[in-house]
């Protein structure tokens, strides 16, 4: 078996779908269906049951989806090792939004399980780039919030987060259990500084041009709503101050965590923590 296609294997075996599985690993759909195939009959047994109700794994794939895992595990760690040997022992990671989220915690924590000897260096962003530094080569890889201009890079979602509107507590709307963005259309929006990408700003303003008050960090856009009566999205659970409350917007499309790399960077940390991310991210305590 190769390593190419146990990876393959894996990508479909946690996404239970091969378009998905297809457009994770940058490929199309009938090549991975080919590889697939090919691993069955390697094998001698289906891996997975194919119906129109969508993809599930066998008996068999589900041993084989252990095991591929702690082979792409342990090679990977072989990749890390000589990429040391040779010099390459960093990664930099840039992070936006809050360093607390559960996910980002697990990450952190099985990432140095995975790799105790690598130094690895932590940029923490503002919001004016979604990217996190990735774009002007100060990081290696970002874990930031979509969307955004995706040219030339690579991008797994990690999670979905409901998205609502943050107001003061003593504003009129602030009693209402859900909201459309119709309601806020006569107020004003915190806005981001000219020159910042065109695709995060117009979700931020939920898909339409805005006035107000220009924020470059959370702590701003906050500031912005307990001083100036703005409004602004956020996603769903995060702390706020008492003198703030959020309601759930009911037709804001969700807030995707994910992570971004360059899509021709070759480098195996980088590619650890993509897969140490999808796996911390996908838990539920």
């Amino acid at each position: 078996m190769e390593l190419r296609t146990l990876r393959y294997f894996v990508a479909v075996a946690e996404e239970l779908h091969f378009g998905r599985a297809a457009t994770r690993l940058h490929m199309s759909q009938p090549p991975l269906s080919r590889a697939i195939k090919q691993l069955e009959t390697e094998v001698g047994a289906l891996l997975f049951t194919r119906s129109p109700a969508g993809v599930t794994l066998t008996p068999v794939g589900v041993v084989l989806l252990d095991e591929a895992r702690a082979l792409l595990d342990q090679a990977d760690r072989v990749r890390v090792r000589v990429s040391a040997a040779a010099g390459v022992a960093a990664i930099t990671v840039g992070i936006l939004g809050d360093s607390t989220d559960p996910g980002a915690t697990r990450l952190a924590a099985a990432f140095r399980r995975r790799h105790p000897g690598i130094e690895i260096h932590i940029r923490d962003t503002d919001l004016t780039d979604p990217t996190c530094g990735l774009r002007a080569g100060v990081v290696d890889v970002a874990l930031t919030r979509a969307p955004f201009d995706e040219t030339a890079l690579a991008v797994r979602e990690l999670r979905t987060d409901p998205v609502g509107v943050v107001l003061r507590a003593d504003d009129p709307l602030a009693g209402h259990d859900r909201l459309r963005l119709a309601d806020l259309g006569d107020r004003r929006w915190f806005q981001f500084p000219e020159g910042t990408d065109p695709i995060w700003q117009s979700y931020w303003n939920g898909g339409e041009r805005r006035e107000g008050p220009v924020v470059r960090v959370v702590h701003e856009c906050l500031q912005a709503v307990l001083w100036n009566g703005t409004v602004g999205l956020a996603p769903l659970g995060h702390d706020l101050p008492a003198e703030l409350t959020v309601v759930p917007l009911i037709d804001m499309p969700p807030s995707r965590v994910v992570a971004v790399w360059n899509a021709g960077d070759t480098n195996p940390l980088i590619r650890s923590f993509i897969e140490t991310a999808t796996a911390a991210y996908r838990h539920r305590p």
